[in-house]
């Protein structure tokens, strides 16, 4: 039997050097903010929301690329670019996920029911964080690479 695949979307968030972490309630994981792309929502639209449902943050995208106008035709709208993906499990399901550099004007974050708290972190507290998974590292990792 296949297994079912979300599509969802994650974004690395950085301000100051530091990358914004949840203590997502139901992973029991620290996290970078992120969730399913709902019915009719664009990966851009998805991340926009979920890292203000998660944070109350508003965030921006680091990476989008755009058409001039006399090349965009067909085009309606263009989409951030993902600096990673990847298909990963979740306990019951894998999620087929999106992820984004974002960055944000505020650090005032307010923590939803999703989340059991937050924290700001820099690069040699995320690579030597116990708390942190593995893969987490890895992608914010090459997050912080990216935004340099």
């Amino acid at each position: 039997m296949m297994e079912k695949i979300d599509l969802v979307t994650a974004a690395f968030v950085i301000k100051n050097n530091k990358l914004l972490l949840v203590h997502h309630t139901k992973l029991d994981k620290w996290l970078p903010p992120g969730g399913h792309i709902e019915a009719n929502e664009t990966p851009d639209e998805s991340i926009i929301r979920e890292i203000r449902e998660e944070t109350g943050l508003e965030a921006e995208f680091v990476q989008k690329e755009e058409l001039s106008k006399d090349d965009q035709d067909n085009i309606i709208t263009q989409l951030a670019l993902p600096f990673y993906a990847n298909v990963h499990n979740v306990g019951d399901h894998n999620h087929a996920c999106l992820f984004y550099l974002c960055r944000v004007k505020d650090e005032k974050v307010t923590i939803s029911h999703e989340s059991k708290g937050f924290k700001w972190v820099e690069y040699d507290e995320l690579l030597s964080s116990q708390d942190v998974p593995s893969d987490v590292k890895k992608i914010g990792k090459l997050a912080f690479e990216k935004i340099k």
